[in-house]
C-alpha cells in the first residue's frame, strides 16, 4: 500500500490483489476541456483503469474514457499487459467490486458505482438516481479527448 494514500496501491500491489482475492481494483483520472484561456476548471468527463480478475491471465486492464453524462464512451477497449504506458502503472489504484452490466452505464454512474463498491462512495454525486441523457450512435468523439495523441 502506498505510504501517502493508505487504502491505494501500486499498479504491481493492484495486479497482486486482483489475482488473489478475485476482486477489481480502479484508478480514475479526470478529463479537463480545452479553453479557450486555457484554464479549464470543470471535469468534462474521465478516463478509468480498471483491473479485473481474467480466468486466462489471472487479470486484464479495462480502459474506459468519455465525457460525463452520456453512455457513449470514448474508449472501451481491454488493454494488453505488454501495451499498458509507464504512466498507467505509475497511478494508484483502489480496490473495488465491479460486474460487467455497470459498463453500459454512463461514464459518471459507472465511476459513482466504483467508488461505492470501494467504500469511498460518499465521496461522490449521487448521479445514480438522476435522470439520464443517451446519445445516438451516430455520436463521435475525438481521438484527443481520450488522449491518445498525448501521453496518459
Amino acid at each position: 500500500m502506498s505510504e501517502n494514500e493508505p487504502n491505494r496501491l501500486s499498479f504491481n500491489e493492484a495486479v497482486v490483489f486482483v489475482k488473489q482475492r478475485k476482486q477489481a481494483a480502479f484508478a480514475a483520472m479526470p478529463v479537463f476541456g480545452d479553453e479557450e484561456d486555457g484554464t479549464a476548471e470543470t471535469a468534462e468527463g474521465a478516463r478509468i483503469f480498471i483491473l479485473l480478475p481474467d480466468e486466462d491471465e489471472g487479470w486484464s486492464l479495462r480502459f474506459i474514457a468519455g465525457p460525463f453524462f452520456t453512455a457513449a464512451y470514448a474508449a472501451n477497449d481491454t488493454i494488453p499487459a505488454d501495451e499498458i504506458p509507464d504512466r498507467v502503472r505509475e497511478l494508484l489504484f483502489m480496490p473495488t467490486r465491479c460486474e460487467e452490466d455497470w459498463f453500459s452505464d454512463q461514464l459518471q454512474v459507472l465511476l459513482a458505482k466504483l467508488t461505492q463498491a470501494a467504500g469511498i462512495g460518499d465521496q461522490m454525486p449521487d448521479y445514480v438516481s438522476q435522470a439520464t441523457k443517451g446519445a445516438g450512435p451516430e455520436a463521435v468523439f475525438p481521438v484527443s479527448f481520450i488522449g491518445l495523441n498525448k501521453p496518459l
